[in-house]
């Protein structure tokens, strides 16, 4: 029943500390978990890379002493970046996954997200449980693969069903007694802790949640329920005993930490008191002559990169190989020379960095130069009205990512970021122009109106306005050599008469109408007809 090895035995340090939530079958463990990240003691997978880090975690050096120090805590952001399920809301959260983020301390978590129902905070670095108590409603908390050493702050949860704590440091096995008060607590997981290989654990597990259904997987039995409780009288007192050498065993563990950890720290005081290259000078005049010497300074850079990295590979080969006692110091101990090791290698790329200078788009005496930096296929057609530009654009390029400006002589365009700049041959008008991109092949499509006969940037565009004006000169001179000189004669009257121009009207008399003469009867020609009426 159970290992044959318990896990504070020796073991190589290629222990993966930080895996991935699954681990394959192994027939020598009582149960299969589903999200634990380390295999069962005594075996010795690959080694693992560095784990997933957040830069939503503070860092801080007041829980280990260390000269690396290092701290993580939950924080506002770190909740959010994992509740994009419930579009980045937190108080409204039911779920919530916090596992491989490197936390040390449970905290605000309580007081952020009290509808919650579910949490993972597998594979971190928590050591204690605590501000969880609020969360009334969570039915599901996952803490396997930390640094949990007692059961403790769990009465307040009031709805909880399932706890897994696989793969801890819980050596007082009597602290389960704090879960009594857990009344709904089906399913209870603590395979892979110290107190998982007392004698009688189970038996005293069962004994003592009478509410448990399933413990490390495998279901109780009515049967088994039975026997454990008439047992228990005689079960606890060697639990008890067993707690106190596990006690014992973990104050010299810590001592013998503290202390490596001490020696470490001077060790590394003393380096960085050193000189300048790493070495220690009696006569400080030697020192400087050395330093000021045409073969110290004239060293290659690269035989001292070399040198440093081959020795960095080299502590890191014999950190990992070196066996050490699966503890919460020796995770923490692994994480700080990760840490170290990212740092270094952030220095060192840092050094090989080399900063590109900015384009040069613009010369200091105002002339535009011709780039192409998204090197992107383009067309120019010059028309005698305007002049088009047609940009092969990625297809699927968001048009946001995309930046026109239009000069008289240049257009420029940035596409993410990357100047496009092309000088134009002729002058344009920088209003009227107008940018379109096509919804098929996304292309886009610059058409830019002409000024006119303007000389602009560019020989071509010199010589044909040039040659224009030429032409223009030369008709005037051959419209001046033909042209006809027209004779002044003044008695021709070929200049109007300035005081004729507007012309006074004369005043005529009114002539009075003559009066018409009517025949009378006396008149021999007069002629009386009847017919014809007579004359008013």
């Amino acid at each position: 029943m159970g290992w044959s090895k318990p896990p504070s035995t020796f073991r190589p340090r290629s222990f993966p500390l930080w895996t991935s939530s699954r681990v394959p079958w192994d027939p020598c463990r009582r149960h299969q978990p589903r999200a634990v990240g380390s295999p069962a003691p005594g075996r010795t997978p690959a080694p693992p890379g560095p784990p997933p880090r957040s830069p939503g975690c503070a860092r801080s050096s007041a829980d280990w002493p260390g000269s690396l120090a290092f701290s993580s805590s939950v924080t506002e952001d770190l909740i959010r970046r994992n509740a994009e399920h419930n579009d980045c809301v937190i108080f409204s959260l039911e779920e919530l996954s916090l596992h491989q983020q490197e936390i040390e301390r449970l905290e605000h978590i309580d007081k952020w997200c009290r509808d919650l129902k579910i949490l993972y905070l597998q594979n971190n670095l928590i050591g204690k449980i605590e501000n969880v108590s609020k969360l009334k409603k969570l039915e599901y908390l996952n803490l396997a693969l930390n640094n949990i050493e007692k059961i403790e702050n769990l009465e307040g949860c009031e709805e909880l069903a399932k706890l897994d704590l696989t793969v801890n440091f819980i050596g007082e096995l009597s602290s389960i007694k704090t879960l009594k008060h857990n009344i709904h607590l089906k399913e209870l997981f603590l395979m892979g802790n110290p107190c998982a290989f007392f004698d009688h654990y189970r038996e005293f597990v069962v004994a003592t949640l009478p509410q448990l259904k399933w413990l490390d997987g495998k279901e109780i039995e009515p049967s088994e329920r039975i026997k454990a409780l008439q047992e228990y009288s005689v079960i606890e007192p060697q639990i008890r005993e067993q707690e106190k050498d596990h006690c014992l065993k973990r104050a010299k563990l810590k001592e013998e930490a503290q202390r490596k950890h001490q020696e470490e720290d001077k060790n590394e005081d003393k380096r960085s008191n050193a000189g300048f290259d790493g070495r220690w000078y009696t006569d400080i005049n030697a020192t400087l002559s050395s330093l000021e010497s045409k073969d110290h300074l004239q060293a290659p850079d690269t035989e001292e990169h070399n040198t440093k990295k081959l020795d960095n590979s080299e502590d890191d080969l014999e950190f990992w190989n070196k066996p050490c006692l699966f503890t919460p110091e020796s995770r923490l101990e692994t994480l700080r020379h990760m840490e170290k090791q990212r740092k270094n290698q952030e220095k060192l790329s840092e050094r090989k960095k080399k900063v590109k200078p900015p384009r040069t788009l613009i010369t200091e005496d105002g002339k535009a130069l011709n780039v192409n930096e998204p090197k992107i296929d383009f067309s120019l057609k010059d028309n005698e009205k305007q002049i088009i530009l047609d940009l092969a654009v990625y297809r699927y390029m968001d048009t946001s990512l995309i930046n026109v400006d239009v000069q008289p002589t240049y257009v420029r365009v940035m596409i993410k970021g990357k100047p496009f700049q092309l000088v134009l041959p002729a002058e344009v008008k920088p209003d009227s122009s107008s940018a379109k991109r096509s919804q098929t092949t996304g292309h886009l499509v610059i058409c830019m109106p002409k000024v006119g006969e303007v000389i602009t940037g560019g020989q071509r565009a010199f010589t044909s306005v040039k040659s224009t004006l030429d032409r223009s000169r030369e008709h005037i001179n051959t419209r001046s050599k033909h042209m006809e000189k027209l004779e002044v004669d003044p008695s021709k009257h070929s200049f109007p008469d300035v005081t004729n121009i507007v012309q006074e009207k004369k005043h005529t008399p009114r002539r009075r109408p003559e009066p018409k003469i009517i025949p009378s009867e006396e008149d021999p020609t007069f002629e009386d007809n009847p017919e014809v009426p007579p004359l008013i």
